[in-house]
C-alpha cells in the first residue's frame, strides 16, 4: 500500500513537471510566432528623398518610395505638411522603375516651408504607413531603405576647384569601400577614386565625400558611386540615368 501510494505521488510529480514544461514550451513557441510576424519586410518604405530647389525659404523635394508587393491595385501618396504642421497635404507618387529584386520605385515632389512628411501606400483596399518608426520624415533626411544616394549640392561653377561628392550610406559592415567612377569623356574612359569618411549622421546612416580634380569640360562629365561592404556591393547611379553637372540644387 505504501509503494503504491509512493509510486502514486512519483507519478503525479512527474505529470505536473511535464505539464509545466508544455507551457514553457509553447509560450516559447508563441514568442518565437510573434517575434518572425513583427520581423516581417515592410511592403513600403522611404527610399531616398534630395532637395532640388532651395530659395525664398521655400524648398521643394523629391521622394522615392520604394514598394514590395504583388497587389494589382496600388497608389502611394506622399502625406506632408505644407506649414509647419498646420496643413498636412497627400501628392500621389507615380511609377517609377523597378529595380533588380523586382521591387518599384515611385516618385513625389512637394515643396514645404518647414517638411515633415510620411509614406501612405494603399493596395487592393488595405492602407500602409512608412512614419520613421512615428517620427515622421524631415527635409533633412536623404536616405531610407536605399543602400546608398548621391547626395544633391550647391551648382559647383567652377571645376578647377574640385567637384566635390557626397555619398550617404547605411553602415552595413565596419569594413567597407567607397569609390566613384566618373568619365569626362562620355564613358569613352573611366576613372574611379576612392571616397573618405566625413561623418556619422543622427539616423546611424554615414556621409563620405571626394573632391575630384576635373578639367574645365564638363559637357562629357557623369559619374556613379560604388559600396562594398561585408553583405555586397551597391551601386547609385541615378536609377541607370547617371549623375552629371546638372544634379544640384538650384539656390
Amino acid at each position: 500500500m505504501t509503494t503504491t501510494k509512493k509510486s502514486f505521488r512519483v507519478t503525479a510529480v512527474i505529470l505536473s513537471l511535464a505539464m509545466l514544461l508544455g507551457i514553457v514550451y509553447f509560450a516559447g513557441n508563441a514568442s518565437a510566432k510573434m517575434s518572425a510576424n513583427a520581423a516581417t519586410e515592410k511592403v513600403v518604405s522611404m527610399y531616398s528623398s534630395n532637395v532640388y530647389f532651395s530659395k525664398y525659404g521655400a524648398t521643394s523635394y523629391e521622394v522615392f518610395v520604394q514598394t514590395k508587393d504583388a497587389a494589382a491595385d496600388q497608389k502611394v501618396y506622399v502625406h506632408y505638411n505644407y506649414l509647419d504642421n498646420k496643413d498636412w497635404q497627400d501628392v500621389e507618387a507615380t511609377y517609377f522603375t523597378t529595380l533588380s529584386d523586382g521591387s518599384k520605385i515611385w516618385k513625389a515632389t512637394f515643396s514645404s516651408y518647414n517638411a515633415k512628411y510620411a509614406i501612405k501606400y494603399v493596395a487592393d483596399g488595405k492602407t500602409f504607413w512608412d512614419n520613421n518608426n512615428g517620427k515622421d520624415y524631415t527635409g533633412s533626411v536623404r536616405i531610407g531603405s536605399a543602400p546608398v544616394v548621391s547626395e544633391r549640392l550647391g551648382y559647383q561653377y567652377n571645376s578647377f576647384n574640385g567637384y566635390q561628392i557626397n555619398a550617404v550610406l547605411q553602415n552595413y559592415s565596419y569594413e567597407k569601400n567607397v569609390f566613384v567612377r566618373y568619365t569626362t569623356d562620355g564613358w569613352k574612359t573611366s576613372h574611379d577614386q576612392a571616397l573618405s569618411y566625413s561623418k556619422t549622421n543622427a539616423d546611424g546612416t554615414e556621409t563620405w565625400t571626394v573632391n575630384l580634380k576635373l578639367n574645365a569640360e564638363t559637357d562629357g562629365f557623369e559619374y556613379a558611386i560604388c559600396y562594398q561592404a561585408d553583405n555586397g556591393e551597391f551601386w547609385a547611379n541615378n536609377f541607370g540615368a547617371n549623375y552629371n553637372i546638372m544634379y544640384y540644387v538650384y539656390r
